[in-house]
């Protein structure tokens, strides 16, 4: 096939392609172009997490170049701060004759001979947490107890693939941390039966 022939070969090929190019209303030429064409009729449109978060109180956080909300970990302990009742180191205060203290804590939390309350509470500072190598953490920032040990949740959380964002992916960010979902003293989420089907209901709506 001289050049010729070619050209009026590859003329043809592009005609015959934009005839048979659906134009009709929500017909696209790609993925992307559907995105676009039906994201227009949002154009001006603030869609906020503010109305999800409610009265939870949120402080921001930046961890690497993530930078989003959390809920404020104090405002949820009833018990803090907890020098309120810790004025004195542990040593001392285990012979009080008070009622026990935490009597409902139960640490299931790694094993035992390797991990217990000292693990991630300093007994001469109660309102703060510390890391294993003794470096203090702020309660509200209890996360990063979490990331010394389960690093690659850490990095999920961080991008948001893991754990729970308050009012999806609008902004701004608001993320539930580790012990949002998890008890920091017994992990595991526990099995649950599923949720029976409501006869009455169906009854009711026929």
């Amino acid at each position: 096939m001289n050049r010729k022939n070619n050209s009026y070969f590859f003329s043809c090929i592009t005609l015959i392609m934009l005839f048979a190019c659906k134009h009709n209303e929500n017909e696209y030429h790609s993925l992307t172009d559907k995105i676009e064409a039906e994201s227009k009729q949002f154009e001006g449109v603030s869609i906020s997490s503010e109305r999800y978060i409610g009265d939870i109180k949120t402080i921001e956080i930046t961890e690497d170049n993530h930078t989003f909300l959390i809920p404020d970990r104090k405002s949820q302990i009833t018990s803090y701060a907890c020098t309120e009742c810790h004025s004195k180191p542990v040593e001392e205060l285990k012979g009080v004759a008070l009622k026990k203290a935490h009597w409902d804590v139960v640490l299931e939390h790694a094993n035992q001979e390797i991990m217990n309350c000292s693990t991630c509470h300093n007994g001469n500072d109660m309102d703060n947490l510390q890391s294993l190598t003794g470096k203090t953490i702020d309660f509200n920032r209890s996360y990063q107890l979490c990331a010394q040990c389960h690093s690659s949740q850490f990095e999920d959380w961080k991008g948001g693939a893991h754990g729970k964002n308050i009012g999806g992916w609008a902004k701004p960010r608001a993320a539930m941390t580790c012990v949002n979902c998890h008890n920091p003293h017994k992990p595991k989420i526990l099995s649950r039966w599923p949720s029976r089907f409501n006869t009455q209901k169906v009854k009711e709506r026929d």
